[in-house]
C-alpha cells in the first residue's frame, strides 16, 4: 500500500470510529507503531485536528467539533450524502431547503474531482413540482451514477433492461433525462433499436455501461419531463385495472386521488374511479383512504384482495371481552 492511499485509508478509519487503540490502528493499517506515529505527524501538519492520548489506553482520535480539511467519502458515501440532501431541497422535508442546498454545494466543492464529477452528474435528477410521499428507493447507486453520468456526458449506453414481465433485453440507448416519479427514478432517453422515445425504470436497469460514443441531444417530447413520464406510465397496460364507484362528488375524489387515477363523474354526487396499479397494496390504500361509501367492482383479484384487508382490520379493532 503506498504512503497516500495508507493516509486516506487512516483518515476513513478516524472518521468512522471516536477513539482508536494505537496498537489496534497500526494492525489495521499493517503498519509498526512507529510507522503510524509518522503518519499521524504528517496529517497534523496538514491541518487535521488528531489528538494523541499516551499511557496504556493511548491511541488517536480526530478532535470533536473541530473543522475538517477535505472530507474522506468513499464514492457511494459522497453520492449517498448528495442525494439526501437533494431529498431536503426537493421541499419532502421541513428542514430548510437553502440549507440543503449550501450544504450539498460546500460538501462537493471539498470532494476530490474524479467524485465531484461523479455526484454532479445526480444534482441532475429531475424531481416534482410537489414533493411525493414516499422516498426513491435506490438499490444500486453505481448503476444511477453511470447512467447520470451518460445522461450528463450525451454519451450512449447499452445495459439489460427486465421489463414488468420479467423479460430481460440488451437496450442501447442515448439516455437524456433521469426523473423522479413518486418513489421511482425512470430514465427518458432515446432508444436506436426503436428510433423512438422510451422511458425505463432505473431500478430495472442492470449492467449499464457507457460506450463511449457521444450524440447530439434531442429536444425531450415534453416540456415537463416528470409530467411526460407520468402520462406513459398512465398510457401503460396495468397489472391490475382497479374499478370503482365512489358516492362523492368526482371534484371532491380527483383531490384525494390525484394523479393516481383518474375520475369519471356519474352525477353530482357519485363517480367512477379508475386506478391502474402494479401493487394491490397501493391501490387498496388509495381506495381505502377515500372518506366516502366504496364499490369495487374489479378485477376480481383486488375484489378478494380488499376484503382480506377489511377482514384483517376489523379483526385487529374488535375489543377483547
Amino acid at each position: 500500500m503506498s504512503t497516500g492511499t495508507r493516509l486516506i485509508e487512516l483518515l476513513g478509519l478516524l472518521q468512522n470510529r471516536r477513539h482508536w487503540p494505537s496498537h489496534e490502528l497500526a494492525r489495521r493499517l499493517g503498519v509498526s507503531r512507529r510507522t503510524l506515529r509518522r503518519d499521524i505527524d504528517g496529517l497534523q501538519e496538514l491541518g487535521y485536528p488528531i489528538t494523541a492520548t499516551r499511557g496504556t489506553g493511548g491511541g488517536y482520535q480526530l478532535s470533536p467539533g473541530a473543522s475538517l480539511p477535505p472530507l474522506v467519502l468513499s464514492e457511494d458515501e459522497a453520492a449517498a450524502i448528495v442525494i439526501g440532501l437533494q431529498e431536503i431541497t426537493s421541499g419532502a422535508s421541513p428542514t430548510s431547503a437553502d440549507a440543503a442546498l449550501s450544504a450539498m454545494t460546500k460538501i462537493v466543492q471539498v470532494l476530490p474531482v474524479r467524485i465531484r464529477r461523479r455526484i454532479d452528474s445526480l444534482r441532475a435528477v429531475a424531481v416534482p413540482a410537489r414533493p411525493p410521499e414516499e422516498r426513491v428507493d435506490i438499490t444500486d447507486v453505481a448503476s444511477l451514477t453511470t447512467v447520470a453520468l451518460a445522461c450528463r456526458d450525451t454519451e450512449t449506453v447499452e445495459f439489460a433492461y427486465r421489463a414488468r414481465t420479467g423479460e430481460t433485453t440488451v437496450r442501447t440507448v442515448h439516455p437524456h433525462r433521469i426523473v423522479r416519479v413518486e418513489n421511482r427514478l425512470y430514465l427518458i432517453a432515446w432508444d436506436l433499436d426503436r428510433a423512438d422515445w422510451r422511458t425505463f425504470r432505473v431500478d430495472r436497469i442492470g449492467d449499464p455501461s457507457r460506450t463511449g460514443t457521444t450524440f447530439a441531444p434531442r429536444p425531450l417530447p415534453a416540456d415537463d419531463p416528470v409530467e411526460y413520464v407520468r402520462a406513459r406510465i398512465g398510457s401503460m397496460p396495468a397489472r391490475y385495472p382497479v374499478r370503482a364507484t365512489v358516492r362523492a362528488p368526482a371534484e371532491q375524489v380527483r383531490e384525494e386521488i390525484a394523479h393516481y387515477g383518474t375520475v369519471e363523474p356519474i352525477d353530482a354526487a357519485s363517480c367512477r374511479v379508475h386506478i391502474a396499479a402494479e401493487s394491490l397494496d397501493w391501490a387498496t390504500f388509495c381506495i381505502g383512504a377515500l372518506e366516502a361509501p366504496v364499490v369495487v367492482h374489479g378485477p376480481p383479484e383486488a375484489v378478494a384482495y380488499m376484503r382480506a384487508w377489511g377482514r384483517r382490520l376489523t379483526a385487529g379493532t374488535q375489543e377483547t371481552p
